[in-house]
């Protein structure tokens, strides 16, 4: 079969059509794992409405985080740590280092920069079939190409999971993010597809799939191997980031130090962090990272499930749940929106549970894959409970809805949120 090389804008399911085909008729490699373990775990997935919650990797003891975590700061979630949005409050476009968000497999590898290799191999460039033959690349090789900066976000796609517990009354599987599991950074490099084609891309690759240097992950008893996930080679040659820097510091050990991938407006898995491998492929590649996990189960989805790459669209407050608020007084609420489809054109926000809508002052410009600050004055009048909305627009003219469509495993929630206050 002739390799599939879809344009970087052709539609990304079907794309992932095309791969699950491919995959199905045996045309596809899925990589570190039996073709029977796969299609087991597919299978089990595709088959489930409520599935447990995902196991932790044999090899976390703790947190497994290097940098500290002050409870006013974090909510820390087994091996990782959401953001609490009220730490957010005034501290610019880009979140800091230090309050962003943590997601981790396993735990936090400590690797030395000094040797640090990425190795480049697989049937997709000249003269590199085996990992034993690759193209390396030190940091050093990295800095000495020309660098590109991206302000972008990175999102776990769990993020607002719990939402569809707490708000829709379903159960999914999987981490209880609330929203804080998101974070904007000025993220510094070198582009992925210059150090492709230094490694000696052929016109044949079709995927690309980076690989972690964090510990194996181990569910259910079965060793999976490193954290990877494919990448169409469209995506990869259009704005995929080998990053090395964050905020105009060096990566931090949690963020990925000292190279991590960008893969702006997708889904935070794509973003592999502590880089150490590159598999540039002839043929399709699937991981369990896009069949078991990171895919859409569920009664609205085809058999095998959909894909799960960019990310949607949301908005928060920044404000503690619960936050109190005085009867005639006089205050301003701040929040943010995103989108993996564009810039954030419009918000919305009601501070009456929905009877009314009032657009909010927005800060910024539309930003692809950024998110925009915004602002609303309020006088609350009624002592009580009190329901805060905001609702977003992008520029690809999606607006938040009311529901988000329900996965067993609780990604991608878009669903406007019902943020609890009191007025008193």
């Amino acid at each position: 079969m002739a390799p599939v090389r879809p344009t970087p804008g052709e539609e990304e399911a079907s794309y992932d059509r095309t791969r699950l085909r491919q995959w199905l008729a045996g045309e596809a490699r899925a990589d570190g794992m039996s073709r029977r373990r796969l299609l087991t775990l597919l299978a089990a997935a595709s088959a489930a409405t409520a599935l447990p919650r995902l196991p932790r990797a044999a090899a976390a003891t703790g947190p497994g985080i290097v940098k500290p975590l002050p409870e006013e700061w974090f909510t820390v979630r087994g091996t990782n740590a959401e953001t609490r949005w009220e730490a957010l409050r005034g501290t610019g476009y880009h979140t800091p280092v230090g309050r962003f968000f943590v997601r981790n497999h396993t735990s936090t590898p400590v690797i030395d920069a000094a040797t640090w290799r990425l190795r480049l191999w697989g049937s997709g460039l000249h003269g590199a079939p085996g990992i034993d033959r690759a193209v390396e690349f030190g940091l050093d090789d990295l800095r000495r190409l020309p660098a590109v900066s991206r302000d972008a976000f990175v999102e776990c796609a769990g993020n607002g999971r719990s939402l569809y517990t707490s708000q829709q009354g379903q159960t999914v599987s999987g981490t209880a993010w609330t929203l804080g599991a998101v974070g904007v950074a000025r993220w510094r490099g070198v582009r992925l597809s210059q150090v492709l084609r230094r490694a000696g891309l052929t016109p044949d690759a079709v995927d690309v799939m980076p690989r972690g240097l964090d510990g194996e992950y181990v569910a259910d008893g079965v060793n999976l191997g490193h954290v990877r996930r494919p990448l169409p080679i469209a995506k990869a040659l259009d704005d995929v980031v080998l990053a090395y820097e964050m905020n105009g510091e060096p990566l931090p050990y949690d963020h990925g130090h000292p190279v991590r991938v960008l893969v702006p407006s997708w889904v935070g898995i794509s973003s592999v962090k502590w880089v150490g491998d590159i598999e540039v492929s002839a043929e399709p590649l699937y991981s369990p990272w896009n069949t078991d996990f990171y895919r859409l189960f569920g009664p609205g989805y085809p058999d095998g499930g959909a894909p799960v790459t960019r990310q949607t669209l949301k908005s928060a407050f920044e404000l503690a749940s619960g936050a109190t608020f005085a009867a005639g007084g006089s205050y301003v609420l701040h929040g943010r929106s995103w989108s993996g489809a564009g810039g954030v054109r419009d918000v919305q926000v009601s501070t009456d549970g929905g009877a009314r809508w009032q657009t909010a002052r927005r800060q910024d410009a539309p930003h692809r894959d950024g998110w925009v600050r915004w602002s609303v004055p309020w006088n609350p009048r009624t002592p009580g409970p009190a329901e805060l909305l905001a609702r977003a627009t992008d520029t690809a003219g999606r607006t938040q809805p009311d529901q988000a469509e329900y996965n067993t495993q609780g990604y991608l929630f878009d669903a406007v949120v019902r943020h609890p206050v009191t007025v008193v």
